[in-house]
């Protein structure tokens, strides 16, 4: 599908028809950019949730004040939106836009709450997207809010005790465009218990939710699933 259909597709889904006309208008002019021939060449994207609770509990979550320092009470948030293969994925294209403005680097902390974590996901995944940064981060925002968490993961001021399995069914009965097969939990290699570290979801070009390749086959296989309190 081509870059402009895309993010009018995406938007149009999501915000109406008068946002996004003047998105669809922005986006004409992506066809001078992204001429590397694997940016913009995938088959789906997907959009990793970071469980913020489990990353503050550990080594680097300790030092990173912006999002685990007093009062930054994050649950779910945007680890990234990465373009994929159905076997692989690209990662670090050529691009002609290499930094990203703080412009948009602040409008997109209140989901995203990492300068150095946004930066990173441009430069690693966004390049390969085919889109400028201003709507790649568009995408990224409009995606997580088409996502509605259940109530139980809002902000839990108590650790939630639960299954890999109850997880992903919360999630499809909050959303009904999902199933099973379009949604990855991970947790790392325990399989007793575990702490949630991230919930992903697979979209297609469109925007619309879709079944995971194979990257996203290993899933979490812990008996018992943890989600920290949220601080």
């Amino acid at each position: 599908m081509p870059r402009k259909q895309f993010v009018f597709s995406l938007v149009a889904r999501l915000l109406g028809r008068a946002i996004a006309a003047l998105v669809l208008a922005a986006a004409l002019s992506l066809a001078a950019a992204a001429r590397d021939a694997r940016s913009g060449s995938f088959d789906y994207f997907t959009l990793s949730l970071s469980w913020s609770p489990t990353y503050c509990d550990g080594p680097a979550g300790r030092d990173d004040r912006q999002q685990c320092g007093p009062g930054r009470r994050f649950a779910f948030v945007v680890h990234g939106l990465w373009p994929q293969y159905d076997s692989g994925w690209p990662e670090n294209c050529a691009t002609r836009e290499s930094w990203v403005p703080d412009a948009v680097i602040s409008d997109m902390l209140d989901v995203m709450p990492s300068k150095r974590l946004i930066i990173h996901e441009w430069k690693k995944h966004g390049s390969c997207s085919g889109l400028s940064i201003a709507d790649y981060f568009a995408a990224t925002r409009l995606l997580f809010e088409k996502i509605r968490i259940p109530a139980r993961y809002l902000s839990p001021q108590a650790a939630v005790v639960t299954t890999p399995q109850q997880l992903v069914t919360d999630f499809v009965k909050t959303n009904r465009e999902l199933t099973s097969g379009m949604i990855s939990v991970q947790c790392g290699n325990a399989r007793d218990r575990a702490r949630l570290s991230e919930l992903r979801v697979c979209i297609d070009r469109r925007g619309n939710f879709r079944q995971c390749g194979a990257n996203e086959s290993r899933q979490c296989r812990a008996r018992t699933l943890i989600l920290p309190p949220v601080r």
